[in-house]
């Protein structure tokens, strides 16, 4: 395994020096912790010593420093970027014309250009999801979030991804790729669950109105479903 050494150019090669062991109860409580020097052998084989218990100042300084350098690098943020934590990326897309991509019975295999309302993303390591809003611009913490209008998500604006290709990073310079993903595979059926689109025969007579261009300039944000969350919400995870 390499890393980069920070602070030079420098590239070293990384070992396993030491190794912590953790002693819980039934629930899972971790009571007790003990950590080992670890040997490295021959063909890169490492063996783990006989242990001491963790002291309490070692192990907050050892802490500190995995913090540190695990802490992500400052970088760019487009005003498109909503939030950034350790393990999600969440942007906005504004209201524009994107093309989509069918392939079920009830409408057959179709792609146009069609209008989209603005959307929020949310790529994180427990799922990709997206949401519509009402507003044109930038939004607010308080926002409030609706259904997306769109075959292929289950409640809560989660992404069945299928066989869709997406990134294995979720960073800020990925995001390109995550929307990729969503918008350049093919619609096939709407996920069980709540109601993703206001119209009074449902979402596929909806989708055909769409992919015939009958909505004119705008997209038709009455047909939005309003969820009980808003913007700042879903950033704290609440």
């Amino acid at each position: 395994m390499k890393g980069l050494d920070i602070g030079s150019d420098r590239v070293d090669e990384l070992a396993a020096t030491s190794a912590i062991l953790l002693y819980s109860r039934q629930d899972c409580s971790t009571v007790y912790g003990t950590v080992h020097p670890v040997a490295q052998g021959k063909g890169g084989r490492a063996t783990i010593g006989a242990g001491r218990p963790i002291e309490r100042r070692a192990l907050f300084e050892c802490l500190r420093e995995l913090a540190q350098n695990a802490a992500p690098k400052a970088e760019f943020l487009p005003e498109t970027v909503l939030a950034v934590s350790q393990d999600a990326v969440m942007w906005w897309c504004r209201p524009a014309t994107r093309r989509v991509f069918f392939d079920c019975q009830e409408i057959g295999r179709r792609s146009a250009v069609v209008l989209h309302p603005g959307l929020v993303f949310r790529a994180a390591s427990n799922g990709f999801s997206v949401f519509a809003l009402q507003e044109d611009s930038r939004p607010t913490p308080d926002s409030k979030l609706h259904e997306p209008p769109y075959f292929n998500t289950w409640d809560e604006g989660r992404i069945c991804i299928g066989s869709a290709y997406v990134p294995k990073r979720i960073d800020v310079e990925s995001i390109d790729g995550w929307e990729s993903g969503f918008f350049e595979s093919a619609f096939t059926h709407p996920n069980h669950g709540n109601k993703r689109v206001s119209h009074s025969n449902g979402e596929f007579a909806f989708w055909k109105k769409m992919l015939d261009g009958e909505y004119g300039e705008q997209f038709p944000k009455d047909a939005l479903v309003t969820m009980n969350m808003t913007l700042g919400e879903l950033i704290a995870g609440k």
